[in-house]
This record gives C-alpha cells, structure tokens and sequence, in this order.
C-alpha cells in the first residue's frame, strides 16, 4: 500500500509549516524562503520516507532546521516586527506591548525550549510529535515545554510585581 503522494503533504501542511516559518522568524521573506526550501528538502528525501513515518512531525523537523539555519543567518541583523502575520490583525496598544516583550522573551529561551514552546502552543502539538520534530524523547519534549514555559512565567512574574 503506497502512502500518500508528495502534492497531498503539501495541501494538507503547507498552511501550518508557513505559519510556523512566520513565528519563528518573523519576516515574510524570510519566511517564505525558508517555506520554500522545507518543501524543496522534503522532495528530495521524501522517496527514502518510510510509509510507517509520521510525516507532519517529519515536515516541521525539516522546517525547524531551515528555520534554525534562517536565523542564524539573521542573527546579526534586526528581526522585523510583522503583527499583521503573527495575529492576523494590530492588537490593541496594551496588548501589542506585551505582546512584543513576550515574543522578545520567547527568543531568548534556549533553542529546544524555543522551538518546544512554539509547536505546543502555536501549531498544537502533541509532546510526541514535538519529540520527533526536535529528535528527543516525549519526556525530553515535556521538559523543553514546561522549562520555557516556566521561564516565561518567571520573568513575566519579576517584571510585573
């Protein structure tokens, strides 16, 4: 039994992959790009897939790396503040403050805990999946979720008493 052909992953996962791109880079071109080169990569090994593979988390692992790489290549430059492609929409004054320092502290985190938190409460996913996105076991997952989330907390607790 073949499995499902290369044009449907793209159909079906091509909303969340380029929004997780956007996320984690925060510049439409950059994002974009790095859309692009996630498909391109998955093409070129989706032949060696196995059929038994958990292709979503197999897709945003390869993303997480072009994204990964993408922001090396940005790190010496700033990172554009894009709401319109992070919310959908410009969020009130307050929000759209709080919203900034909570991204600004969201990339800081180390990059497991960064990517950790992002794909649990961004793109929804299991902690099985996000094991085989960042290639650990589901307790490492767990443990990269709940420590970013625990630092956010903490520092949101510090600068707001």
């Amino acid at each position: 039994m073949a499995g499902p052909t290369f044009e449907s992953l793209i159909d079906r996962y091509q909303r969340e992959i380029m929004s997780y791109a956007v996320r984690s880079l925060r510049d439409s071109q950059a994002a974009q790009d790095a859309f692009q080169e996630t498909f391109l990569r998955a093409f070129r090994a989706y032949p060696r897939l196995p059929e038994t593979a958990n292709r979503r988390a197999w897709l945003y692992r390869i993303a997480s790396n072009v994204c990964h790489d993408a922001r090396r290549r940005l790190a010496r430059q700033p990172l554009p503040l894009d709401d319109t492609l992070m919310y959908g929409n410009s969020p009130g004054e307050g929000v759209h403050e709080l919203a900034l320092a909570v991204r600004s502290f969201v990339d800081s985190l180390p990059r497991r805990q960064r990517e950790a938190v992002l794909l649990r409460k961004f793109q929804g996913m299991d902690y099985d999946e996000i094991a085989a996105v960042l290639g650990c076991s589901m307790d490492a997952a767990r443990a990269n979720v709940y420590q970013g989330l625990r630092r956010i907390r903490v520092h949101f607790a510090e600068v707001t008493s």
